[in-house]
């Protein structure tokens, strides 16, 4: 049967209704029943909400059911998957969460053995194989995996060995996700004074009005003083927004300045390059052609990111919305790691002093349109654009681009000051309303 399931970072949607049990056991089915092993061992870890147990339930009964054991690891931070798949040595990691998204939705992915989101092509593979008939030879085993966040905390221990946070007040918002537990207890271990919030799921307050896409209230409490940093991670806590003591939010793109520069100066910058995506600051291709730092620019997506970096064996890639890759410590973002990341290239500085990069104004709107494919053939717009590139060259610049999942064209122009982006904008925003919307 001819389905596409799979968008770019696994198969997300309603729990019950698209997400359903009958899906979730399907897929752990057929992915298992395509492992390279006799006998699959395969890791299972979920996020806070409150339809990750069932969805749990039905994945081990897939892997059981193809002849693999389930190890379930129960709520852990997405990056923790691939980080415990290198230490068992498992042949697979699924993955129940839908990250920002609200508390109804979840979500199904897969890392292989390698550390490693699967390919395009082995998710063809498994949507092709969820209706075939599977006869192991023996029916598998369900288990709990003692442990598993004692062994993620270790390998963040391990890799940040060094930094000593003494004397630091630190304030983490947890989203009400997957980090609750892990995240104020490696900073504590590292020496920090560590204040939560967010932290206490009840399986329906996961990102609700906390966390890195709702950062402004966390921002709030830092203008009321108390704290030197302030770290906001997502539902399952692969990306990280920060802010400074005085209440200045950190985007992604800032942090992965610093993290450049930081790993540069360690040696430890791979082909002296960073991999971004087209919306990225204009700031940061400027602040790293300053230091001799190559920059590769993909589509919107970590995974863009990440084929990116195989692709010319560099080491260090992001988004502006947080997600920082650092492959030298792990195979996906790492909310965790990356603030972590981020105090390890302060050297005991303030992040409120911070200057590895200067943001130009940006402006951001979404536009409604009839077909979001009509853009291809908007001449007029594509004239505009243009012309606003032309007027912007080398101060700035223009993005006019189809949203990959709604019926948006998303306009971002970048400018010397606010007041030029905001003229540049409004005139490009007017144009796709009246030929698109």
């Amino acid at each position: 049967m001819a389905r596409k399931l799979f968008g770019t970072d696994g198969v997300r949607g309603i729990a019950g209704e698209f997400v359903s049990a009958e899906l979730a056991l399907a897929l752990a089915r057929a992915a298992t029943a395509l492992a390279d092993s006799e006998r699959p061992q395969v890791l299972v870890v979920r996020d806070t909400r409150e339809s990750g147990e069932m969805l749990e339930a039905a994945v081990a009964a897939g892997v059981s059911s193809a002849g693999g054991d389930a190890l379930l690891g129960g709520v852990l931070p997405t990056p923790a998957a691939p980080l415990l798949l290198a230490r068992y040595g498992f042949d697979l990691a699924v993955v129940l969460s839908a990250s920002h998204n609200p508390y109804a939705d979840n979500g199904v992915k897969f890392f292989a053995a390698d550390g490693y989101k699967l390919s395009d092509e082995t998710e063809r593979e498994i949507e092709g194989a969820l209706d075939a008939r599977v006869s192991p030879a023996a029916i598998g085993r369900v288990r709990e995996l003692r442990g598993a966040t004692e062994d993620y905390l270790r390998e963040l221990h391990t890799r940040f060995a060094s930094l000593d946070l003494r004397g630091v007040s630190v304030l983490l918002d947890c989203a009400n996700g997957a980090t609750f537990e892990a995240a104020p207890e490696i900073f504590r271990r590292l020496g920090a004074n560590v204040a939560a919030i967010a932290d206490e799921p009840d399986g329906r307050n996961i990102n609700a009005g906390v966390g890195s896409t709702h950062v402004e209230a966390l921002a709030a409490r830092m203008i009321d003083g108390g704290h030197d940093v302030a770290f906001a991670f997502d539902g399952d806590g692969d990306r990280v927004l920060a802010v400074d003591r005085t209440g200045a939010i950190v985007d992604g793109d800032e942090l992965l300045a610093l993290a450049a520069l930081h790993l540069r100066g360690a040696g430890r910058l791979s082909g002296d390059g960073v991999a971004v995506t087209v919306m990225t600051n204009y700031g940061f291709h400027s602040a790293m052609q300053r230091a001799g730092i190559a920059v590769a620019t993909t589509q919107v997506g970590d995974r863009y990111v990440l084929e990116e970096l195989r692709a010319r064996g560099w080491t260090l890639g992001g988004e502006q919305s947080g997600h920082i890759i650092e492959t030298g410590f792990n195979r996906t973002g790492d909310g965790i790691a990356s603030a972590l990341l981020t105090m390890e290239a302060l050297a005991g500085g303030d992040l409120a002093e911070r200057d590895a990069m200067a943001k130009l104004p940006q402006r951001l709107v979404n536009v409604r349109v009839r077909d979001r494919d009509a853009l291809d053939d908007a001449e007029g717009v594509a004239e505009a654009v243009r012309a606003a590139d032309q007027q912007l060259s080398g101060r700035g610049r223009v993005l006019v681009r189809s949203s990959g999942t709604e019926p948006l064209v998303r306009v971002m122009v970048e400018a010397p000051t606010d007041a030029e982006a905001a003229d540049v904008c409004d005139r490009l925003v007017a144009l796709v309303s009246d030929e698109l919307a």
